[in-house]
């Protein structure tokens, strides 16, 4: 958790940095009633801060030529440092592997895989077995999404 202490204008920066992280320092400081040099060392102190961790582009992964869209629900042999350490080390030498959590419950861990089709996802499972340790994994293949990522709910009510 950070100890960063977020003031309104922190939160209505974050809620506008959620929607749209490509708008200009310029415009950013107009939302916030702000200058845009008190706007840049803001986004600057939540950058070093690590509340900000990445200002990336959301892809489309259908249209980027990923069509399959997979949850993988792993459970894996070993639950020691090494087992650990192992399944970890083969799931980030996959770039299929989109995002992975340990998760708690009948399962270790789930992974979102996408592949341009079914042999590459083949090849994602057989190298979690063979690399990672993983004993059983269990297939869901998305259908359509239900609702996209959305931004943190920042109310600062809430609080």
């Amino acid at each position: 958790m950070s100890d960063v202490s977020l003031d309104l204008i922190d939160l209505e920066l974050l809620r506008q940095l959620q929607v749209d992280a490509d708008r200009s320092n310029v415009e950013l400081a107009r939302l916030v009633g702000l200058s845009p040099t008190a706007t840049l060392h803001r986004v600057r102190r939540l950058k070093e801060s690590g509340i900000i961790r990445a200002v990336v582009a959301e892809l489309d992964a259908t249209r980027a030529g990923f069509p399959l869209h997979v949850y993988l629900l792993v459970t894996i042999e070993r639950h020691d440092d090494a087992g650990h350490r192992r399944f970890m080390a083969a799931v980030q030498a996959m770039p299929e592997v989109i995002a992975a959590d340990w998760v708690t419950g009948e399962i270790d861990a789930i992974l979102v895989v996408v592949a341009r089709e079914v042999a590459e996802l083949q090849r994602v499972i057989l190298r979690l077995s063979s690399r990672g340790g993983a004993t059983r994994v269990t297939t869901l293949l998305r259908l359509e999404q239900l609702k996209p990522s959305s931004p943190l709910p920042l109310d600062s009510n809430e609080r």
